[in-house]
């Protein structure tokens, strides 16, 4: 069984930054694409980042490009996501994901989802 275990958010004002972890069991990360997704109320589930497993790419969403940037740690089954320069339309529960797709920028191209932790940036 796949589990995705996010840790790292909090609050935190403007312009500060944060670094959240996603440790996954079960598989091993260095076979999929890990991303991090992000949710807002009233809002769908938004692409923020991911780390290709094929080619070792990534790719960022342009509201976070030269701000985020992920990482990843196969020894240590753990992906992360550094977040500087935070704004306040960066607050939403941060969601990590696995898949195998060819676009992984959408959601279903996802098998496995944590539960998402928390930021809140403050202006």
């Amino acid at each position: 069984q796949v589990q995705l275990v996010e840790s790292g958010g909090g609050l935190v004002q403007a312009g500060g930054s944060l670094r959240l972890s996603c440790a996954a069991s079960g598989r091993p990360i260095n076979t999929y694409n890990t991303a991090w997704f992000r949710q807002s109320p009233g809002k769908e589930r938004e692409f923020v980042a991911v780390s290709k497993w094929f080619g070792n790419t990534t790719l960022y969403a342009g509201s976070v490009k030269g701000r985020f940037t992920i990482t990843r740690d196969n020894t240590k089954n753990t992906v992360y996501l550094q977040m500087n320069t935070l704004k306040p339309e960066d607050t939403g529960v941060y969601i990590c994901a696995m898949g195998r797709a060819i676009d992984p920028r959408s959601p279903g191209g996802h098998d496995y989802w944590g539960q998402g932790t928390q930021v809140t940036v403050s202006s």
